[in-house]
């Protein structure tokens, strides 16, 4: 059982890499997963379910999420999902790449698992805006349980948390981010030593790691004992967090942070709350239930909540980040048209900023915590879309050890058969919350994955429809040399998207000013399905004679496009390109919905205004302005 090819340079740490690593991934890997005994345990003995607060339904509760984390964390994640890895990076875009065949366009039930992967990316989005709105509101509703005087001003405080949040995203996480790891490490430090303190006065809790609690449970309470699954959920919504975020710090600092640090506070603290419950049965029935926050002395409340506020922040930045790595490989892999992004740090490549997308996601935040105005209300739409994430991972992931790995069918099927299990049975306790607010999150999915689709398919029949009218570089080349235009000094790049033709910018150009550069070079930029591409497999360069070069540069999904610093590192015929000498030609194009056959009318018409939208070329690929050359022309699709 072999995993994938791993990038040469991510080798497993070891000593103090080791620890640093770990203690980076404390603060950002875990946030999301670490503030959920904030709120689960509290809905899930909502009383709306119909469920008591008795010895044996919280034990039985307390079962369900033990056995939850075991199987959905620390088997399915970090010992299975883990190992696929596209050259060290992980997510469900880097899964699907894995799915996608190298040499041709996926078909049949290789494209029906393309799709599923990237409407799980498409998911992503939606759990991108809850999560820091329910994390950030129910950490300020610990005020609450100081004085109920707090209660008016917790959507207000809320609100103003996550407009700073988002403000200073411009900045970049490079400074901050150091501080993640020890303020982490003091929060799950908290977690453990508050529910050892309730686990003192009622030890007889920690029994409830035997699975046998968990079957009476729900054969205590039937179909509301199934319907608590879709707030036991909550524990684990931290779990794609986990894989998204190898390509940072490596399988081995998250596996040895979980199993040595989280997964103990976690349970400490989920059995603290279990034994505080149990001790006093009637408190679920009092307003303002709020187990996690009853576990501290009065003395300590108002440092809790300051802590937890800190905590949820952290939680939410990881997401945020999570989201602009999202989208830039999705801008990479042809799926989103080009977008603003902007580079917080020098050091490191994953700082980045996408400006659009931080302020959609602030809009979404803030209408959710306006519209639904406390987290036991949000809880009710979270969970849909990571649970419909997490069953096409465990698919997607399947597929992989079958036909990559070679694994043995019967292993696979038996995985499967038992992750699956789990993984539906949490969906299907999911979906009542579809009408109470867990559309949301899908009405995201669906309209991201509408833009994503319509612009690949777009593109596609653009470069269909351009590749029919292209003029062939042979006969262009023997053009030139039979009637040689006027050749002026200096180096042209034409940026062009079909390899094989001769770009429309070069002939507008040669038609209006009749003239030639010395050296004429047409580069075209291939995005890979890997994260990062090898130098020696970068550049392809091919003479077309007549002065005139074909780079073909091939760029991994989380690679910057910059044109300039890629040409350094590119030579034709033994010549360094001179950026000073430099001119590069841009296509400007406008697109025009028709009706001729391709798209429906209506994904013609946004597709156009995509393109319209679209960033600049110029800033995109990261060139300078003073020389660059635009070209407009109008394109039907």
């Amino acid at each position: 059982m072999a995993d994938t090819q791993t990038d040469p340079s991510a080798t497993q740490p070891s000593g103090r890499r080791l620890t640093a690593l770990s203690l980076a991934a404390l603060g950002v890997v875990y946030g999301d997963i670490g503030t959920s005994p904030i709120y689960a345990i509290r809905e899930s003995l909502n009383p709306a379910h119909g469920v008591s607060a008795s010895i044996e339904n919280v034990l039985g509760l307390l079962s369900l999420i033990v056995w939850s984390l075991i199987i959905v964390i620390s088997i399915k994640y970090l010992f299975l999902v883990l190992r696929a890895d596209n050259r060290g990076e992980g997510g469900i875009i880097a899964l699907t790449a894995l799915v996608m065949p190298r040499t041709r366009a996926p078909k049949g039930v290789t494209y029906l698992l393309v799709v599923a992967g990237l409407f799980g990316a498409a998911l992503l989005y939606g759990d991108s805006m809850i999560t820091p709105a329910i994390s950030v509101l129910s950490a300020i509703e610990g005020l609450e349980v100081v004085t109920p005087a707090f209660r008016p001003f917790v959507v207000p405080i809320t609100i103003a948390i996550l407009v700073v949040l988002f403000s200073v995203q411009r900045h970049g996480t490079a400074r901050v981010g150091a501080l993640f790891g020890p303020v982490m490490m003091v929060w799950f430090a908290t977690l453990g030593v508050l529910g050892i303190t309730a686990i003192a006065e009622h030890p007889s809790v920690l029994t409830a790691v035997s699975p046998h609690y968990a079957v009476r449970f729900f054969l205590a309470n039937g179909m509301g004992g199934f319907m608590v699954l879709g707030t036991v959920f909550l524990v684990v919504t931290g779990g794609e967090a986990l894989y998204a975020d190898m390509g940072h710090f490596g399988r081995r600092p998250i596996r040895v942070t979980w199993f040595a640090f989280v997964l103990p506070a976690l349970l400490l603290n989920y059995f603290g709350q279990g034994a505080l419950i149990i001790g006093s049965p009637d408190m679920v029935t009092e307003p303002g239930f709020q187990p996690f926050y009853l576990l501290a002395p009065r003395w300590a409340l108002y440092p809790l909540v300051g802590l937890t506020a800190v905590a949820t922040v952290i939680a939410s930045q990881a997401v945020i980040s999570g989201a602009f790595s999202l989208t830039r490989q999705a801008v990479q892999m042809g799926y989103l048209p080009r977008l603003n992004v902007t580079h917080t740090s020098a050091h490191s490549m994953g700082q980045i900023y996408l400006p659009a997308v931080n302020w959609v996601l602030l809009i979404a935040c803030v209408g959710l915590v306006l519209g639904f105005g406390s987290s036991s209300s949000l809880a009710a739409a979270y969970g849909v879309a990571v649970t419909t994430d997490m069953v096409f991972t465990t698919i997607l992931f399947a597929v992989v050890a079958w036909r990559a790995w070679r694994w043995s069918p019967w292993i696979v099927g038996s995985m499967v058969a038992g992750l699956l299990v789990v993984d539906l049975a949490f969906w299907g306790a999911n979906l009542p919350k579809v009408p109470h607010g867990g559309w949301f999150p899908l009405l995201v999915a669906g309209a991201m994955f509408t833009l994503m689709t319509t612009w690949k398919r777009g593109r596609e029949i653009l470069a269909a429809r351009q590749q029919g009218r292209m003029f062939p570089i042979e006969l262009f080349v023997k053009e030139v040399t039979a009637k040689p235009p006027i050749r002026v000094p200096g180096t042209a790049v034409f940026m062009d998207s079909t390899p094989d033709g001769t770009p429309p910018a070069l002939l507008h150009n040669l038609k209006h000013n009749a003239v030639l550069h010395e050296t004429v070079v047409f580069l075209t930029i291939l995005p890979q399905e890997t994260p990062f591409v090898a130098d020696d497999e970068r550049y392809e360069v091919i003479s077309l004679g007549a002065g005139m070069h074909r780079v073909r540069a091939r760029l991994g999904f989380m690679e910057e496009v910059d044109v300039p610093a890629l040409l350094k590192g590119c030579t034709i015929e033994g010549v360094a390109f001179a950026p000073m000498k430099t001119s590069y030609f841009l296509g400007r194009e406008r697109v025009i919905a028709t009706d001729r056959p391709g798209m429906a009318m209506w994904r013609e018409h946004l597709f156009a205004a995509m393109s319209r939208n679209a960033e600049g070329v110029t800033r995109y690929f990261c060139l300078p302005a003073n020389r660059v050359v635009e070209l407009g022309m109008q394109v039907e699709i």
